[in-house]
């Protein structure tokens, strides 16, 4: 079997409808389209969910969840992904540098999933209870991550304060 012999199976390709194309063809005259009508004329047809005017099912039926808009923002790392890892001391940097986070990911948290054997230390990356046992029980150690202190903002009394000193 070479490139330049395949073809496809007999029967899987056939040509298409050319519509509007004289009577012989079996699709002239209204090609398919029926008689009038807006589904007959060009670019007359209703939006998806439309019901005459009635209101659409889409919006008679309540809302139910949530889509977090920081859910592709943070990423999951295993325990066995970590096992994995040439590094010994792993911080954000280090996961994505070995890609073991996405490109996108703001921030990565451990979870229990997989075992690991080895002394690693974690640093600026939030971790599970499990996680953190896991991760302790190997030897290895957890720094919390560093939340960021929200600045307070200054009202005309702070700012007057300052002023005086």
């Amino acid at each position: 079997m070479r490139l330049n012999s395949l073809k496809p199976a007999p029967g899987s390709k056939q040509s298409r409808h050319r519509v509007g194309r004289g009577i012989g063809s079996g699709w002239g005259k209204t090609a398919g389209l029926g008689h009038k009508g807006q589904r007959a004329r060009a670019g007359g047809y209703h939006k998806v969910g439309f019901e005459g005017g009635q209101m659409p099912l889409h919006r008679r039926l309540p809302k139910r969840g949530f889509a977090s808009p920081t859910l592709k923002r943070t990423a999951e790392v295993r325990l066995s992904d970590l096992q994995g890892m040439k590094a010994s001391e792993i911080d954000f940097a280090a996961l994505k540098a070995e890609r073991v986070v996405p490109r996108e990911a703001l921030m990565a948290k451990v979870i229990l999933s997989g075992k690991l054997s080895r002394k690693l230390t974690l640093e600026g990356i939030k971790v599970t209870k499990g996680a953190r046992a896991a991760i302790e029980a190997a030897g290895g150690s957890v720094a919390d991550p560093v939340e960021k202190k929200s600045e307070e903002k200054e009202t005309p009394e702070t700012k007057s304060q300052k002023a005086k000193e």
